[in-house]
This record gives C-alpha cells, structure tokens and sequence, in this order.
C-alpha cells in the first residue's frame, strides 16, 4: 500500500475556463455585416429584423446599422404571454 499521495494530483485546477458569453454590442452602437452582437446559452435574446442565429446561439449582423434591444410580448409554448427581448439592426441610410 502506498505510502504517499501520488505526486501529480492535486485537488485544485479543476474550473473550466470562462466563455465570454454576453452583449458585445450595445444599443445604439454600429454594427458591421457579420459582427456578433451577442454570444449565449439558448435563447434569452431573440433575433429580429436583419439578425440572424447562429448554431451556437450567438446573434450577429446581417447588414450594417446601428443596434437596437426592442421587448415584445410573444405567445410561450405553454400558452402564456411573456415579455421577450428581441435585438434588431436599422440599416445605415445611404
């Protein structure tokens, strides 16, 4: 039976780095074609009028324009009525 604990184990250094999820852009700054607006988990903000999905959830921009956070009620799946944040780019007037 040993004696000692094994020298490469430790207890500590098991956190997982952090992903830098949230808003990187916030209302009213410009957005270029393709910028990501916001990184997430699911769906707690839902893409609006020029904003697309990524696999990963993240929203980014379809067209150059400014950011705009707009809340909507919307029918949940189970019936209910609930507050919903949408993010909407308004394009750049040529």
């Amino acid at each position: 039976m040993a004696h000692r604990k094994a020298g490469g184990s430790t207890s500590l250094g098991r956190d997982s780095q952090s992903k830098r999820l949230g808003i990187k852009l916030s209302s009213g700054q410009f957005a270029k074609t393709g910028c990501i607006i916001i990184t997430q988990r699911g769906t707690k903000y839902h893409p609006g009028i020029n904003v697309k999905r990524g696999k990963n959830d993240s929203l980014f921009a379809m067209t150059e324009g400014l950011v705009e956070f707009k809340r909507k009620k919307v029918k949940k799946f189970n019936g209910n009525l609930a507050e919903t944040c949408f993010v909407n780019i308004i394009p750049k007037s040529k």
